[in-house]
């Protein structure tokens, strides 16, 4: 019996990337440009689900390095509520896995309008959102038939992440390491295969990240409930030290992300409180001072900006082999197909 397509699509991901930054090198370097040119003041994404997962971790890495402020657009101000709001001087950045969604499409027409520079990131380059955007970057994925994203979710990050290495050369120079670094965060499938079945039982799970981090940890409590059943949400781990920290109970399991970054400190200090008060704590990522939590230490990146690009891969892997121990097909989740069309 073959894997699912779950696991299939997620040891793609490296090869994707390799691809993405050889096809899409001439349209980067075209729209680098225009931004230089434009200079826009701020940025907004808009996208749903994973996509939106995606701009959270896109937002962190244009507010660290272009240093302008980025929000998320509500996709029905436009398509339901029939704004336009001024967005001269912005850079608006759309991003969907089929570019299809009306409300998408709708409100990149909508900013293209209202005076921004617009960007579709889309797999699709004969879709609705591609043809109304000023722009495109295609993800270059090729087809994805899990209902899952995966290696489209890692894609969509890495195209708009090329763009940013355009003025970065660090970062450049890491982005086409990273492939082969996601290959050896790949070759972890046996340990977290043996660590999913701990996890056959569980209904519910918290997420914890911060930084570039937060946005995987959105994704991975999406991926829980897509493919396990299992009922997980993501916090900040600043944020979770206040109201939320009350259902903690011994055997409680977290998932933590744990950086390499500044803040990688100021997570220690919570997940070592958090592993006091009787967490069941897996942590994926930097190594930790922690006594009692399951480890899954992965690759470093060459740039702090791309460990999440790292990390998500052995976490799709992870959420995929939870679905199989619970005898549950991470490729067919009930009540959900691959597109979904919003107004």
């Amino acid at each position: 019996m073959s894997d699912p397509l779950m696991l299939q699509e997620t040891r793609e991901a490296p090869q994707v990337i390799r691809r993405l930054l050889e096809q899409n090198q001439s349209r980067v370097e075209q729209l680098w440009q225009v931004i230089q040119e434009r200079q826009p003041l701020f940025a907004v994404t808009i996208a749903r689900g994973s996509s939106d997962h995606a701009s959270l971790y896109l937002k962190y890495a244009i507010e660290l390095t272009l240093g302008i402020p980025v929000a998320s657009f509500a996709p029905s101000v436009s398509s339901v509520y029939k704004r336009t709001l001024n967005l001269q001087r912005g850079l608006v950045i759309a991003i969907s896995q089929s570019g299809a969604s009306p409300d998408v499409v709708e409100s990149v027409r909508s900013a293209r309008e209202g005076g921004a520079i617009t960007l579709a990131i889309t797999n699709n380059v004969d879709s609705p959102l591609a043809k109304t955007a000023e722009f495109l970057l295609p993800m270059q994925a090729g087809p994805e038939r899990a209902v899952a994203a995966t290696k489209s979710f890692v894609a969509s990050a890495a195209a708009f992440l090329h763009l940013l290495a355009e003025g970065d050369a660090d970062l450049k120079e890491a982005l086409h390491a990273l492939p082969e670094v996601q290959e050896q965060a790949l070759h972890l499938e046996d340990t977290l295969r043996l660590t999913a079945d701990r996890y056959r039982y569980a209904s519910s799970m918290v997420i914890l990240a911060r930084g570039p981090h937060f946005g995987i940890a959105h994704e991975s409590a999406l991926k829980l409930k897509e493919t396990t059943g299992i009922h997980a949400e993501a916090y900040s781990t600043a944020e979770f030290s206040h109201g939320p920290t009350r259902i903690i109970e011994q055997g409680f399991p977290i998932l933590a992300y744990q950086t390499r970054d500044v803040t990688h400190p100021l997570n220690e200090q919570a997940y070592q409180d958090l592993e006091a008060r009787g967490a069941d704590l897996l942590t994926i990522g930097a190594s930790s001072d922690l006594k009692r939590a399951t480890q899954i230490i992965t690759p470093a990146s060459a740039h702090p900006l791309l460990d999440p690009l790292v990390n998500i891969l052995p976490f799709y892997l992870f959420s995929g082999h939870v679905a199989l121990a619970r005898n549950l097909n991470p490729d067919n989740p009930p009540h959900l197909k691959k597109v979904t069309l919003t107004v």
